[in-house]
């Protein structure tokens, strides 16, 4: 295992722009939620299902507005795509004491909703957001976007978390077909780097960048559903 020095593991403890772990609001929601563990590992287990399932994950109503990606701005709204519910959970995670940073990776999704099909053009879904938490002498990777009533709408096992394990998108559904490939990572960071995310997009989706796409609007999960 790779030791991280102190000045260098500080920053995965630390506030950041969008894991804005010093927001009263995150304060309280990590508290609250983590307030019956008294172990690190029970904590940010408690946590990761807080965020999972108490933040709806909407790829429909995406705003890449600075404001926008807080993980303060995911408790407002109650909803978020995967990027600011991996920027919640990160926080909140720094909030009881527990290490955290982003990662980024591009995959190709087979399950999603034929709007959101046509709208992106592609099924690889790029700077998909996760978290990792320094939990018990090395780093977890915990996955919360897709809550539970949304997997079950899209008949897929939700993904479970015991903090010792790796969490991440399973590769198929309950049916045995293709769910979710991870195509390539595009590594770690102590906070949201907003300028490279939105690169990556303009790369992948450059008709959303053309003055002509707007935001789908509507409800994934009730899509979902229908699908």
């Amino acid at each position: 295992m790779t030791e991280i020095s102190k000045p260098d593991f500080d920053q995965y403890l630390q506030p950041g722009r969008f894991v804005d772990s010093d927001a009263p609001t995150v304060v309280d929601f990590a508290q609250t939620v983590s307030s019956g563990s008294v172990e690190k590992r029970e904590k940010a287990v408690s946590i990761y299902y807080a965020v999972r399932d108490t933040i709806r994950y909407d790829p429909y109503n995406i705003d890449l507005a600075p404001e926008a990606l807080t993980a303060s701005s995911a408790l407002a709204k109650g909803s978020g795509f995967c990027i600011v519910k991996a920027n919640l959970l990160a926080a909140a995670a720094r909030v009881v004491d527990i290490p955290s940073r982003l990662g980024y990776a591009n995959v190709r999704n087979h399950l999603t909703t034929e709007r959101l099909n046509e709208y992106m053009r592609s099924d690889v879904f790029a700077f998909h957001g996760f978290t990792e938490l320094y939990l018990e002498g090395h780093w977890v990777k915990a996955t919360p976007a897709f809550n539970l009533s949304l997997c079950q709408r899209f008949d897929v096992k939700p993904l479970e978390f015991d903090g010792q394990n790796d969490s991440i998108f399973h590769e198929y559904d309950s049916q045995g077909q293709r769910h979710m490939e991870y195509l390539q990572d595009l590594g770690h960071y102590a906070d949201l780097p907003r300028k490279l995310m939105i690169a990556t997009f303009r790369k992948h989706y450059p008709h959303l960048y053309d003055g002509t796409a707007t935001t789908l609007g509507g409800d994934f999960e009730a899509d979902a559903s229908s699908s």
